[in-house]
């Protein structure tokens, strides 16, 4: 088992990676001081809920604890605000107190969804993340918690810390291929902010990682929770670097919303966004180097890159409008100047905006 840290004084928390951890799922709630006296909540989806939602279940229980769940249907659009009312009904109903904790088993939407629930759940209430997707590596680890509005992503949430992530590998073995390319999306970007050397190693091993290899895979996932645990602990809410995790989303956001939240994957609207990005920072000055080896990285993984012909240029410009990133009339784009190294752009062009947008459009 591997296991990584998150500082943030108080509410510092571990992060454990490792094969088999559910099975012992118990001993880590014991751990970390998770009351056997109140109820706990676990959140799950249509899909993961036949796989591991007994065995933990059976497992706290076993320890004294009480146990209630909630399961949402699979997909983005389950992170609703008529969601979150069916978790805190859940929750009422279930006898959920003070000293309750919130558990996310499931993939990014579970975590966020849950999470928000936890986070506005009698003013706060402890969390657990439980991830069991590759995605999940990024979305896990953070605190951000939130649920979608029609027209815009994550508009609507909070910062929550878990009290810890309990990544057991042995899960992802059972994601589909498509949601396993769609997660290495956050992988690469990590380097790609970040690492140099890690994006050589994802081009290089991404047949072993796109292929589960367990040794890979592991290294991955631990390296992408390394730059994500670093980050935060420097700066937890976002007020300056942690901003350069939004590689690609500004874009992706956008695609997701003018594609309902059904069309694309997140990762694969995160992958478009960031050669969106690799775009943009060649206007400003970078090499053409760098989107060369930006597309390698996530070709290599099998992730698209172009955006599909039949989206309308101007409903994703008008998705961005309403991101968290636009920012008094001007958009707040996360720009690389090199591979493993970004800088915050506040007043991107609009107009630069929109050509890129039909080049990836064109391009496909």
């Amino acid at each position: 088992m591997r296991q990584l840290h998150v500082e943030l004084g108080e509410r510092s928390y571990p992060i454990y990676i490792g094969e088999g951890l559910l099975n012992e799922v118990s001993s880590y709630f014991a751990t970390h001081g998770i009351s056997k006296k109140s109820p706990l909540m676990i959140v799950t989806d249509e899909k993961v809920a036949p796989l591991y939602l007994d065995a933990v279940t059976a497992s706290l229980t076993a320890d004294g604890y009480s146990v209630v769940s909630a399961v949402v249907a699979s997909g983005e659009q389950s992170k609703s605000l008529a969601n979150l009312e069916l978790l805190v009904t859940k929750a009422l109903e279930g006898g959920l107190d003070r000293k309750s904790a919130i558990v996310a088993l499931g993939g990014g939407v579970v975590g966020d969804l849950a999470g928000f629930a936890a986070a506005s759940y009698m003013r706060g209430v402890k969390f657990v993340q439980i991830p069991t997707t590759i995605l999940a590596h990024d979305s896990s680890v953070g605190g951000k918690v939130a649920v979608n509005h029609p027209l815009a992503k994550n508009i609507i949430g909070a910062f929550h810390q878990p009290e810890f992530v309990l990544y057991d590998l042995a899960t992802l073995q059972s994601l589909p291929e498509r949601e396993v390319k769609a997660g290495l999306s956050e992988v690469v970007k990590h380097g790609l902010i970040w690492d140099n050397a890690f994006v050589d190693w994802c081009i290089e091993h991404a047949g072993d990682l796109v292929a589960m290899k367990p040794d890979a895979l592991g290294y991955a996932l631990y390296k992408g929770c390394g730059v994500k645990a670093q980050v935060v602990s420097q700066d937890e809410k976002e007020n300056s670097l942690r901003a350069i995790l939004n590689l690609g989303h500004t874009i992706g956001h956008a695609l997701e919303a003018v594609a309902g939240y059904n069309e694309l994957l997140h990762g694969e609207a995160i992958s478009i966004g960031m050669i969106g990005s690799a775009k943009l920072g060649v206007r400003y000055g970078a090499s053409q180097e760098l989107l060369r080896i930006t597309t390698l990285a996530l070709e290599s993984c099998g992730l698209p890159t172009r955006i599909p012909a039949h989206y309308d240029t101007e409903e994703i410009v008008a998705a961005m409008m309403h991101d968290k990133k636009f920012s008094e009339g001007t958009v707040v784009f996360v720009v690389p100047t090199e591979i493993g190294k970004v800088e915050i752009k506040p007043d991107v062009p609009v107009q630069w905006i929109r050509e890129i947008i039909e080049e990836l459009k064109q391009e496909g």
